[in-house]
């Protein structure tokens, strides 16, 4: 499935990514950094070794943390605290889209380095994020209709191991609504089979989208050469892929992979960044984050990266969440919860002045 969703959304990146027109001319400054002190190659290059490694140190302790904490029986997904904790990680995606990489894509998309007909004439960041949340929306629906197809013989089977879950559909009074009631025999987290359907299908469209940003940020970092602009931002990235792994972190616990899978999901969210770092090292001589083909390739992959975030943050973590029995039942945690997004949210905000 993972494949299949980003093969649909590669598709479409290259699609867009025909609008772009070729630029004759250029200004000079657009394809090259100003040299205002800071441009240094050979010192540029240390810091980029040690961005590759703390920054790979930072994913891993973020994504792993929760599936680590997991054994601690305040920390398991039936209890308060993991709500609480799971609503911060949610406020901090939200904010990465919003407040990260939707901003990054105005920039880019609105560069004097681009020509004015058709780039400043048309608002191409919002559209384009619009319509990335928009495919989200689609695969996220059709994902969960095919596989709840799929396992429609009554036995959906966790793959962290337990017994299988089996569901009994018993239909609503007068809202033609079905509702699912799972008895999971033996298994550690009693997760009602439709419920888990969606936690994975959530799981793998996130990290999707995370990806695509970290390895978007990596590249620019790879390729500066700007030692001023990259001390601040090792230390502003590894706070923001801790925090990013940690929310990632939380919806592959809740998926019930095996060992096996969780370990693939977290080992590829860990060293996209530093890939990309290493991408952008390679690149170094051609690349130029200020060229017309640059920052329109960029900016096109921020903005629906950024609609697919927005999208997840909203609608599969939040309002999931915050419309579930749990928090319906219970005004204090909800209270408690709403602080959490918005420390997590604020947090991730603040770290824009930086990163």
């Amino acid at each position: 499935m993972t494949c299949s969703k980003s093969s649909i959304l590669f598709i479409v990146f290259i699609i867009l990514s025909h609008f772009s027109v070729q630029v004759v001319s250029v200004v000079k400054e657009c394809g090259a950094e100003e040299d205002d002190g800071c441009t240094n190659k050979k010192k540029a290059l240390p810091l980029k070794i040690i961005a590759i490694v703390t920054i790979l140190i930072s994913s891993i302790i973020g994504v792993c943390l929760p599936l680590v904490t997991q054994s601690i029986p305040a920390l398991s997904p039936e209890r308060s605290l993991f709500v609480i904790v799971k609503a911060f990680a949610s406020g901090i995606i939200l904010a990465t889209g919003f407040m990260h990489v939707l901003p990054d894509s105005f920039d880019m998309l609105s560069s004097t380095c681009l020509e004015d007909n058709p780039w400043h004439k048309f608002p191409f960041t919002g559209f384009v994020a619009m319509i990335s949340a928009i495919i989200t929306l689609i695969i996220d629906s059709m994902a969960t209709s095919f596989y709840s197809k799929k396992h429609n013989s009554g036995v959906v089977k966790p793959e962290s191991g337990g017994e299988p879950v089996e569901l009994a559909v018993v239909e609503a009074g007068g809202g033609g609504h079905s509702h699912f009631h799972g008895h999971n025999h033996g298994a550690k987290l009693e997760v009602q089979g439709a419920q888990l359907l969606r936690y994975r299908v959530i799981a793998m469209v996130l990290e999707l989208g995370i990806i695509v940003h970290s390895i978007v940020i990596g590249l620019s970092l790879g390729a500066s050469n700007n030692t001023c602009s990259i001390k601040g931002l090792i230390a502003a990235l590894c706070f923001h892929q801790m925090f990013e792994g940690m929310g990632l972190g939380g919806c592959i616990l809740q998926a019930e992979y095996k060992f096996i899978k969780k370990a693939a999901m977290a080992f590829f969210f860990s060293v996209t960044t530093p890939f990309g770092i290493a991408l952008g090292l390679a690149l170094a001589s051609t690349y130029k984050e200020n060229s017309p083909r640059s920052l329109i390739t960029v900016g096109l992959l921020n903005a629906s990266s950024a609609g697919l975030l927005i999208y997840m943050a909203l609608v599969d973590l939040l309002a999931a969440d915050f419309m579930g029995p749990k928090l319906q039942g219970s005004i204090k945690l909800q209270v408690k919860s709403y602080i959490a997004v918005l420390l997590g949210a604020g947090g991730m905000s603040l770290m824009a002045k930086w990163a």
